[in-house]
């Protein structure tokens, strides 16, 4: 069954959150430290004026309203997606899977880029993960990328679309890995802008890493020493993180934030590749439906099913990849070709972990390249 719905949320939570915002009371920082020890206090207080004084939500809803929202239930599970039909003469239907710390908020700037090109358009499909955003939080155990792919796949043939593209970057990327994993016959390509944090490799009996692939998982080992602190205590602890973050939301911005800042190609400036609007769009809708901890709980799930591809689940379907300079330890190809049938890959000089807001011309480009090469050849 499938609703189509408007989102307005109540303003009795916009003005809890104002409330709470004129509560925050304020860590210390070293003098001159920046962004060195998180999130910088300097810029979290414009952050917060700007939050407290200028930013409006309705705003955010207006965008998010000009689409197809709709409420599906799935297995039971009510999972919140948009549906915007291509305008091409050909259109191709893809399913588009945001990552953490984002939502499908996330995928805004690509919609016009994919689905108004006259040659080859799509049909998007662009869901908000269980327990993020407007989607339902599941409180079972099990609800990792393998549980959403299946998910994600009923609700494309409840659409009606019997073939489709999957894409993806962060979770999304695993989801969109599971999805072709176990539905080769459905999908018909698998693009990647990031490599999925639980893939693991099969090694062939008597066969060793190569040089190149020691070197990144050396190198993948010294970026969780240093920047791993959040991931640690998610995959383990996430409960008590929420307590927090779920509370305070300044504590949930300076969490969120921090990463759009770390990950992003932002050259020291996060501004030069987010407004404020656009990170607080962002936060705002994590504070409002409450999901810090149903999203964060991902990766603990996500720790305890780990995607083995090797020799006897091999990725055959047609896979494409593009890297984008910054997105931070990225594995050589090889590494990757151990488990997917690479067909497309590009590197780019810019850009990184959130490519569909920095740079989504190149990000669009890309996936109606790669596609455009798939469906030909079919």
């Amino acid at each position: 069954m499938i609703k189509k719905i408007e989102i307005q949320i109540e303003q009795s939570y916009l003005d809890t959150l104002k409330s709470k915002l004129m509560l925050t009371r304020w860590p210390d920082e070293l003098e001159g430290s920046g962004w060195t020890y998180g999130a910088s206090l300097g810029y979290m207080k414009e952050l917060h004026a700007y939050w407290t004084n200028y930013f409006n939500w309705r705003t955010t809803e207006s965008e998010i309203n000009k689409y197809g929202n709709f409420i599906a239930n799935i297995d039971g599970y009510k999972i919140h997606f948009l549906h915007i039909k291509g305008k091409g003469e050909k259109s191709f239907p893809l399913i588009l899977t945001h990552g953490w710390p984002y939502s499908f908020l996330e995928m805004l700037k690509l919609v016009p880029l994919l689905t108004e090109n006259k040659d080859l358009s799509f049909d998007l499909v662009i869901p908000s993960m269980p327990g993020y955003g407007f989607s339902q939080k599941i409180l079972q155990p099990g609800c990792n990328v393998s549980f959403i792919a299946d998910l994600w796949h009923k609700l494309m043939q409840e659409l009606g679309y019997e073939k489709y593209g999957v894409q993806g970057g962060d979770f999304g990327a695993g989801v969109s890995t599971a999805l072709a994993m176990k539905y080769p016959g459905n999908v018909t390509g698998l693009h990647m802008n990031y490599i999925p944090g639980n893939y693991v490799p099969v090694l062939e009996e008597n066969e060793k890493f190569s040089a190149d692939e020691n070197s990144y998982l050396d190198l993948e080992e010294e970026w969780y020493s240093r920047e791993g602190g959040y991931s640690l205590e998610q995959n383990t602890k996430p409960l008590t993180l929420a307590y927090g973050l779920n509370d305070s939301p300044m504590g949930l911005c300076a969490w969120i934030v921090e990463k759009m800042y770390g990950w992003s190609d932002c050259r020291g400036y996060i501004g030069n590749v987010f407004s404020m609007d656009e990170l607080l769009s962002n936060v705002t809708l994590y504070w409002i439906t409450e999901t810090i901890h149903s999203s964060i709980r991902l990766y603990n799930e996500n720790s305890k099913n780990p995607l083995i591809i090797g020799k006897d689940s091999f990725i055959n379907i047609p896979v494409g990849i593009a890297h984008f300079r910054y997105e931070d330890p990225f594995p050589p190809r090889r590494f990757i070709e151990r488990g997917f049938n690479i067909q497309h890959w590009s590197e780019f000089p810019v850009g990184g972990h959130f490519p569909a807001m920095e740079y989504p011309a190149l990000l669009v480009e890309d996936i109606t390249s790669f596609f455009s090469k798939i469906l030909k050849s079919e």
